[in-house]
């Protein structure tokens, strides 16, 4: 069963179809089935993804993305987790979510459609607007230093970070390809223009400042790599910022090295009736 995208309720011009075509497309290029794949979303306009693309699907909570997707891929290991959702739903309301995920480094991938406003609840500043930058909300202009959630995840200890541009479709299935098949948490954030909300960050904005980090970038280099996560304004990086190879959430437990789902686990169930019996 192929991978087949549905109708979706996105703004004409939406940088969020240039996603969807090229996730669809990573997973067939990397020989992935629907029922091997769970994808999980919160509440936004990119959180929408896991109802546009026939893989295995959840929808959580507004922030709460990271918890589901954490616990499917500890329950099973053999799932090909991806959280899908955008910079509000991951920065602002799922910030606690994603420092901690980080921490606790387990198996998902995380892309982060980020267009710097909330597209779906008509444009108020995200956690990623400029500040300075006037909204609907915010008309004298948002007083808020924006996040910087590339920066944030490399001085965290995350072990695959990256920034994409929507526009550059091919690119980004490369970076996609490369955080799917990376042994922990992965994030994409994603550079991606709203064009109903967000008259600032453009198609046009972008493409004057991105530059792709070349064949002589050391992705190993983690000062380096804050450096490169700083660049913004003039000239903006793309491309994977920093990759390290560690220890995932499997790893540090015994009884999960095997990679057995947890619903295949032997269990006492004389010790559990005594937890049971707790409650009673």
């Amino acid at each position: 069963m192929e991978f087949c995208a549905l109708e979706t309720a996105w703004c004409p011009g939406c940088g969020n179809f240039i996603i969807l075509d090229a996730l669809k497309e990573t997973l067939i290029e990397l020989n992935k089935k629907p029922h091997e794949v769970l994808l999980v979303g919160g509440i936004g306009q990119a959180a929408k993804m896991p109802q546009y693309l026939n893989t295995n699907g959840f929808c959580g909570l507004h922030g709460r993305a990271l918890p589901a997707a954490a616990a499917a891929k500890i329950a099973n290991k053999a799932l090909t987790v991806i959280v899908d959702s955008g910079d509000g739903d991951s920065y602002g309301e799922g910030g606690n979510h994603f420092i901690h995920n980080i921490r606790r480094n387990v198996d998902i991938t995380h892309f982060v459609h980020d267009n710097q406003i909330y597209g779906l609840t008509k444009g108020q500043a995200s956690p990623t607007t400029d500040m300075g930058q006037v909204t609907s909300i915010q008309p004298y202009g948002s007083n808020n230093i924006p996040m910087n959630p590339v920066l944030l995840a490399i001085t965290l200890g995350a072990g695959f970070v990256a920034r994409a541009f929507s526009n550059d479709k091919e690119q980004l299935k490369e970076i996609m390809k490369a955080a799917i098949n990376y042994k922990g948490y992965a994030l994409v954030d994603i550079l991606q223009p709203c064009v109903s909300f967000n008259k600032v960050n453009t198609y046009q904005w972008y493409k004057k400042r991105i530059y792709t980090l070349d064949e002589s970038y050391d992705k190993t280099n983690k000062l380096k790599a804050m450096e490169k996560a700083m660049e913004w304004g003039d000239k903006i990086p793309v491309g994977i910022l920093y990759e390290e190879e560690k220890e995932d959430f499997h790893d540090k437990l015994n009884f999960l090295k095997d990679g057995k789902p947890l619903v295949y686990s032997d269990f006492d169930i004389d010790k559990i009736s005594t937890f049971i019996d707790d409650f009673k």
